[in-house]
């Protein structure tokens, strides 16, 4: 299957530090691996309805979910670009995260066999000079990742708060330039280690 990427951007802010960082890694990329952004501030989803015990989910055939969804089933290579947002992933992230629910109760979806095998990354900007303080950002991803059956490229961090602060960060643009080039190992849950 050819490299497709997804660039999922999940910031309030158009142009914000995590997208920075984002399309500094993708520059790196071959020229021949397909790219696709999707803003969710631009595209938002509904809030998510649970509805696991009171009937099936509908495959969206129209609007922002359904753009999400066939992008996400088309990606080889996912990559969420949220900012850290009280310590984890924004809301608009989030929301799309709980969407993926949906999609896995899907009849006729299939969306955690079509996912598995594929690739999580995740890059982000924090205000921290303390990169630890992303650890809940980061679980959430891998964990995300291992419950798909996908592999997970860790998260690029940068630091940045005001607008453009990350482009003065040495160290994550250079970690920028050969972050995509790892192969990344099956995610697992931290009680699998």
């Amino acid at each position: 299957m050819t490299r497709r990427f997804l660039f999922v951007l999940g910031s309030s802010r158009s142009d914000g530090n995590t997208e920075l960082l984002a399309r500094a890694a993708a520059e790196q990329l071959p020229g021949d691996v397909e790219q696709q952004w999707i803003d969710l501030a631009e595209h938002p989803l509904p809030d998510f309805a649970d509805l696991r015990h009171d009937s099936d989910h509908v495959r969206p055939t129209h609007g922002n979910a359904a753009l999400l969804l066939d992008a996400t089933l088309a990606a080889t290579d996912l990559v969420i670009a949220s900012p850290l947002y009280w310590y984890t992933v924004s809301a608009h992230t989030k929301r799309y995260l709980d969407h993926w629910s949906g999609w896995l109760r899907t009849p006729g979806l299939d969306f955690l066999a079509t996912m598995a095998g594929r690739t999580l990354w995740g890059v982000t900007a924090l205000a921290h000079e303390e990169q630890e303080v992303a650890d809940p950002l980061i679980g959430t991803l891998r964990n995300s990742a291992a419950y798909m059956g996908m592999r997970f490229g860790g998260v690029l961090l940068g630091n940045g708060s005001r607008p453009g602060d990350v482009l003065k960060d040495t160290e994550a643009l250079a970690r920028a330039k050969t972050f995509f080039a790892q192969d990344p190992p099956l995610a697992r849950f931290p009680y699998e280690s």
